[in-house]
């Protein structure tokens, strides 16, 4: 059986072939242009999809569901996408247009991260899990939740949204103008705040020398950190804390089989991974008489959301 998994991105729209084991063996990608009308937009994906078909001597006849995941907020089960602060997508109903041009029913749309959440359960690192939490670390902290095998998204799709659990009264500033959550302390966007202000309080230190020399980013405490430096250590450490406060928080509500961490942050391995999973059996309730919840990196890499997107279809 062939997929069609659509990956709509702020730079590209990624579009793949995949079998009903997650393989992709085609892919085609077209620049996003994310100014134009929404219409347009979706325009260009059904012409993306088109070619790719094309490509590989295809048609519809021969793919049994196409998937779409987006950015911004979106109503899986109306096929909308409400908003979208980097695509002139609102209230763009997507699915619905290219239900009508494409003359093909079988078609469901979800928040990207929604689908990199189902693609890592299902043919990832979640190791076909029935529950599972996703948290990947980014600009922003974007969480996925299997439930039982199926994505939960919450009234009309606008839940799921882990980044905004409280985890602090005040406190650090988030991305939506609210303070204390989650993704304020725990992102990759986060990490970089604190990495630099140590190294402002401590010119000493050894992040100064990494930053200077390999250049300034989510690796810089990771590395400074490895070299034994003592300030990069303690800020490495809170910032472990802080991710852990939130797996607990989400493992108290909804205790998963597995915690899968993405984002760039996972590929530091078993210097992230093992004292988060540490933290989480440490910490969370009931952890003497539960079944224990695993901790792991994510494994699809930039596939993951055109897996996920096909994966929306796979079930019907």
């Amino acid at each position: 059986m062939r997929y069609i998994g659509v990956d709509i991105g702020g730079m590209s729209i990624k579009a793949g072939i995949t079998d009903e084991n997650g393989h992709i063996f085609a892919k085609k990608t077209v620049v996003t242009q994310a100014r134009k009308p929404s219409e347009e937009i979706v325009g260009d994906i059904e012409r993306l999809i088109r070619g790719l078909l094309e490509e590989q001597g295809l048609s519809l006849a021969d793919i049994c569901g196409i998937g779409l995941g987006s950015p911004g907020s979106v109503n899986d089960a109306e096929g909308v996408v409400r908003y979208c602060c980097n695509i002139n997508f609102a209230d763009t109903p997507v699915v619905g247009i290219l239900k009508k041009n494409l003359g093909f029913e079988n078609i469901r749309i979800s928040n990207d991260a929604n689908c990199a959440a189902l693609a890592e359960t299902l043919f990832g690192a979640g190791n076909g899990a029935s529950n599972s939490v996703t948290v990947t670390l980014g600009t922003g902290l974007g969480t996925g939740i299997v439930a039982d095998g199926r994505l939960i998204t919450g009234n009309k799709s606008a839940g799921a949204e882990g980044g905004h659990i409280q985890i602090g009264i005040g406190g650090a500033m988030c991305g939506c103008g609210k303070r204390g959550h989650y993704e304020a302390y725990a992102s990759a966007s986060a990490l970089l705040r604190q990495t630099e202000t140590a190294m402002k309080k401590h010119p000493e230190s050894l992040l100064n020398k990494v930053a200077a020399e390999q250049g300034f980013d989510g690796k810089t405490v990771f590395i400074a950190a490895k070299m034994g430096d003592k300030v990069a250590k303690r800020v490495l450490d809170r910032y472990i804390k802080y991710i852990g406060m939130g797996l607990v928080s989400l493992a108290n509500l909804l205790y998963p089989e597995v915690f899968i961490i993405g984002g760039g942050i996972s590929k530091e391995g078993d210097t992230l991974i093992k004292p988060l999973q540490e933290y989480v059996a440490r910490n969370i309730y009931g952890a003497e008489f539960n079944p224990p919840i695993r901790v792991v990196a994510a494994t699809l890499g930039n596939d993951a959301g055109i897996i996920g997107a096909a994966a929306l279809t796979m079930k019907d």
